[in-house]
Order: structure tokens, then C-alpha cells, then sequence
């Protein structure tokens, strides 16, 4: 390894470094002010408008897009854009969540006599406590830094981390005392893998009606091999008369029963089928059934009713193609 290659990984230490104590020194922060911040956040009958330029603006657009997927209706606003006619995004009903890490970003100082004739709840988030906006804000959220993890002190970068750290603290803080459950989150995230695995349920997803492997407990291991042939599960319901589940036949099952050199046209389905098998109700979230299928090391499941009887099957197939695994 050169020397060079050695510096690189020593500055990339140094930037991690420094930004790990900038998060670390928030703890402090975490005061009547943040506590305040929440309050007015939760009593806002509106949204919570998040603005700021530069650097910052990207923040607080992230900000923004956090406090809204987990129950704070919320948007941003680009502080440049609000004085050109954005700023009638902004109504009576709505908390404004401003940040500058000098606290005295030009763009956001324009606004702010619009925003005091409103009579609008304005919290500010800035590393300069002594600010313009500091002082006028409602609320002052502190997240100064020692030093910014560029080594000249220019660019925004511990600074701009703990302002990130800052929103998700308050984002959070909100999930929680608004009670927002994981019910609440999967609806407003229904697309992607995250989405199906809140929402999607069992009977979304199973194979029901004809295309259900079953077969009579009266049968021979043929008849449930040309019914799982058929069927193409990997494996056959095992039923009573009445449609009640009393077992399953899996391919496991078969190349036991062929170790024991039983004749598959002879041998009784109730001889060889795994009995009091793994079943599910339809009602369950398809996430769960795949944790059931993991715990139990199966790769199919029957799916039943409150009476026990065969409604559907899936299996580990049809969860991948769903995006649950």
C-alpha cells in the first residue's frame, strides 16, 4: 500500500470522526426547546412547512419527506422560491421549520416578516444561537458544531449531518406521540418491497379454489403424486370428507416412503403423510407466513379456515414473486 492510498483512508477516518462527535455533542441539545418544538409540531392543525437554502435546503427537503412518511404531514418549501410566490404554501393552520447554519441566510430573512404578519408558530434550527433567526423564531433548536469535517471549514458537512440527525430526532419523537404504528407507515409507503410486507396478506396471495393441491385420506401415494404432479405446489393437502385438513404429503414425504421401498400403488396416503401439519389462516399478513415457513424449515404452506378446513396453499414460490422475500 502507498502512501497515498494510506492518506485517503486516514482522511476519510478524520471526516467520520468528526462528524460521530458533532451527533454525539446533540444529546446535549435535546432541551425544553426541542421539547417545545414537538408540542407546537403536534398541536399544528395544518402541515409543517420545512424550508432553507443550499446546502441546508437539501436537509430540510429530506426533513420534510421524513416527518411525512411517519405521520407529520409535512413539505418543503425553497426558501429562494417562497419570496417569488411560494410563500402562499403557507397558511395560518401551518408550523414553519427553517434551517441555516448561520442563521442569517438571506433568502429565509426575507421571508420572515411575511411569516410573523401571519402569525405562524416559526421554529428555527441553526448552529448560531445569537442569529436574526435565532431570535425571532418561536423556538431556537441549537445544532451548533466545534468543526466541520472539511478540513478547510468551509464546506457543510458536520453541520449539515447533525441538522439531519436533529430532523429525524423530531420526526421520531413525533411517530411516538402521535402513536403511529406500522399499520399507519405501510400506508403511506404501499409501493415496493416495504409496502408488501406491511400490507400484502395471505389470501392476496395464495392459490385457491381449483388450483389447490388435495387429496382424500382414503387414496393411495399415486393418486396424491398425480395430484401434486397436477398441481405443481411440491406437495398435497391431505383431507377428510368434509374437507378438513388431517395432513400433508410433501416431496420429503415420497423420497422417505422410497427409502422404505414401499410401492407407491399400494401404500396408504395416511401411512406416509406428515400428520398434524403447519397450517395458516388467510387473515395473517404474508410477511408472518413467511416467518412461520422459516421457523418451521418448510417451503409450503395450507391455508384453512376457523374450522380447519382447506381454503388455499401457498408456497415459497409464490412469496418471492409477490416481493415478500
Amino acid at each position: 500500500m502507498n502512501i497515498h492510498e494510506q492518506n485517503l483512508k486516514q482522511l476519510g477516518l478524520a471526516v467520520i470522526k468528526a462528524e460521530t462527535l458533532a451527533v454525539s455533542a446533540l444529546a446535549d441539545k435535546i432541551n425544553d426547546d426541542f421539547v417545545q418544538a414537538c408540542h407546537l409540531m403536534l398541536n399544528c392543525k395544518g402541515r409543517v412547512v420545512v424550508t432553507g437554502m443550499g446546502k441546508s435546503g437539501h436537509i430540510a427537503g429530506k426533513i420534510a419527506a421524513t416527518l411525512a412518511s411517519t405521520g407529520t404531514p409535512a413539505f418543503f418549501v425553497h426558501s429562494g422560491e417562497a419570496s417569488h410566490g411560494d410563500l402562499g404554501m403557507i397558511t395560518q393552520q401551518d408550523v414553519v421549520l427553517a434551517l441555516s447554519n448561520s442563521g442569517e441566510t438571506g433568502e429565509v430573512l426575507t421571508i420572515l416578516p411575511i411569516i410573523k404578519r401571519i402569525d405562524v408558530p416559526f421554529i428555527a434550527m441553526t448552529g448560531n444561537p445569537e442569529s436574526s433567526l435565532a431570535k425571532f423564531a418561536t423556538v431556537h433548536i441549537d445544532v451548533s458544531v466545534e468543526q466541520e469535517a472539511c478540513p478547510l471549514g468551509l464546506a457543510p458537512t458536520s453541520s449539515t449531518t447533525a441538522a439531519l440527525v436533529m430532523g429525524d430526532a423530531l420526526a421520531v419523537s413525533m411517530l411516538e406521540a402521535k402513536g403511529f404504528t406500522r399499520d399507519d407507515f405501510a400506508l403511506s409507503h404501499p409501493g415496493g418491497s416495504l409496502g408488501k410486507r406491511l400490507l400484502l396478506m395471505v389470501r392476496d396471495i395464495m392459490h385457491s379454489g381449483e388450483e389447490v393441491p388435495s387429496t382424500l385420506e382414503s387414496a393411495f401415494v399415486s393418486e396424491a403424486l398425480l395430484e401434486m404432479t397436477a398441481k405443481k405446489l411440491g406437495m398435497t393437502a391431505v383431507v377428510d370428507q368434509l374437507n378438513q385438513v388431517i395432513g400433508v404429503f410433501t416431496d420429503g414425504d415420497l423420497r422417505r416412503m422410497l427409502e422404505k421401498n414401499l410401492d407407491i400403488h399400494t401404500a396408504k396416503l395416511t401411512e406416509v403423510m406428515t400428520p398434524a401439519c403447519t397450517v395458516i389462516s388467510s387473515d395473517v399478513l404474508a410477511a408472518e407466513a413467511m416467518k412461520v415457513m422459516q421457523q418451521k424449515k418448510i417451503n409450503a404452506l395450507l391455508i384453512v379456515d376457523e374450522e380447519n378446513k382447506l381454503v388455499g396453499a401457498l408456497n415459497m414460490h409464490d412469496l418471492i414473486r409477490a416481493g415478500i422475500v
